[in-house]
């Protein structure tokens, strides 16, 4: 795809390699209800969907787009690779499937009622701001840009970075988000509603399962108790001990 840029192009390739193995893990049943339950329900919380025009940027192959269709959302899926979007489009054929860049989608701008990233913001790095400048220009002024991603500085992070260097199911460019330079840089132009630090030993095990060479048979027997388990530690929980941040932002101009 020609003005990708070189990170775009590792992470590209990346999810073209490893895209069915990902849909199996990520979209399993046990995956899809700790998304439900963990991510999908507290990132959307307060926000109407029905009617509403939406994206689903860094898509997958859609692993977040069924709850967004499921609340009367109208589906536009944006995403690098080729063989995700070609997923994408045989699941949700009566959703838009783009394959761009993030950085520069084509899509209308101030048009887009919500944007929805899920775990995909700290796949783009060094481009992160790029992103979301871009998640700004199309979407209308009041409009939701809501994102869940492993940010920077928490101690799960500091173990998160030696990973990354070690493990081939990681691209060279990963990197939790600097939420704080982020929301610097959008100050004005975005109001932020809300920002909440979860995930922790289900987030691992459960959704994580690829990451960590669970086989998926296994899974129906441990998921139950610890997706559990994670609903007591999160009380605990704030920044520095979570997995991830789960943030909403309105459109201010």
């Amino acid at each position: 795809m020609p003005g990708d840029s070189q990170s775009e192009q590792l992470q590209r390739q990346h999810f073209d390699d490893i895209a069915s193995k990902y849909s199996a893990h990520y979209g399993d049943k046990w995956s899809q209800k700790y998304r439900t339950r963990f991510i999908n329900e507290p990132l959307l919380e307060n926000i109407n969907l029905t009617g509403t025009k939406v994206v689903d940027a860094l898509c997958g192959n859609g692993e977040t787009t069924g709850y967004l269709i499921s609340k009367g959302a109208h589906v536009t899926g944006v995403d690098i690779s080729q063989e995700e979007i070609d997923n994408f489009k045989k699941r949700f054929s009566g959703s838009i499937g783009i394959c761009s860049s993030i950085l520069s989608t084509g899509l209308e701008s101030n048009y887009y009622d919500c944007v929805v990233i899920v775990g995909g913001l700290h796949h783009i790095h060094p481009n992160v701001i790029g992103g979301i400048s871009e998640m700004h220009r199309i979407l209308k002024v009041g409009g939701y840009f809501c994102f869940m991603e492993p940010h920077k500085g928490s101690i799960p992070d500091k173990f998160r970075k030696l990973w990354y260097r070690s493990d081939h199911m990681f691209a060279e460019n990963e990197a939790g988000i600097d939420l704080t330079a982020a929301k610097i840089e959008f100050s004005k132009k975005f109001k932020f509603i809300k920002e909440e630090y979860k995930g922790n030993i289900a987030h691992l095990f459960v959704l994580n399962s690829m990451i960590f060479r669970i086989p998926l048979r296994v899974k129906p027997i441990y998921s139950p108790p610890i997706i559990w388990l994670e609903s007591l530690i999160e009380k605990l929980q704030g920044k520095f001990t979570s997995c991830y941040v789960v943030c909403q932002w309105m459109k201010t101009r």
